[in-house]
């Protein structure tokens, strides 16, 4: 029975990470094909705007600014990517590496070396200590079912999501 179970959970996840890795959520931009720059506020648990307006295969700079008094991320992602990555990010907290109000960067860097996940480098993501400004260029190509939304510990399930609208 336990070696069912076993079985059951390794294929749940086995298929999760397989889909993951066949999800359409864009790609990085380039400079030279910027159509518009968004500025993008994050505060203590919502995003300025709420929600963003897209052209299927429009390449947008995201200026991002975080107000707020904890850190935040600014990750592009579809919801099943959303929960593969909280783990991460609950074992950087857990680690000691991102704190409520700071980013423990020498940490982070010692524990990139023995799990690449602490290193938290995704091209899709900026995360941000409080007043600081970060900016991500994306494509929005082969792009569906897209959220923005903080994986800080906590903050997607009080609701630090933001629909994308993708024409």
């Amino acid at each position: 029975m336990k070696l069912i179970k076993i079985i059951i959970i390794f294929l749940f996840f086995h298929s999760f990470s397989y889909a993951d890795k066949n999800m359409k959520i864009g790609s990085i931009g380039k400079e030279s094909e910027v159509s518009r720059v968004i500025k993008v506020v994050m505060y203590d648990n919502y995003f300025k705007p709420s929600s963003f307006q897209i052209k299927t295969g429009e390449t947008i700079k995201f200026k991002v600014e975080n107000a707020g008094m904890l850190v935040h991320e600014f990750n592009i992602a579809n919801k099943m990517m959303h929960m593969m990555h909280q783990p991460e990010m609950r074992k950087m907290f857990e680690n000691g590496i991102l704190l409520p109000f700071s980013i423990d960067k020498e940490k982070m860097k010692k524990m990139a070396k023995i799990d690449k996940s602490m290193g938290h480098s995704h091209s899709n993501s900026v995360l941000l200590e409080p007043k600081q400004k970060g900016e991500i260029i994306w494509k929005f190509d082969n792009a569906m079912n897209i959220e923005i939304a903080c994986n800080v510990p906590g903050h997607y399930q009080i609701g630090m999501v933001a629909d994308v609208k993708l024409d």
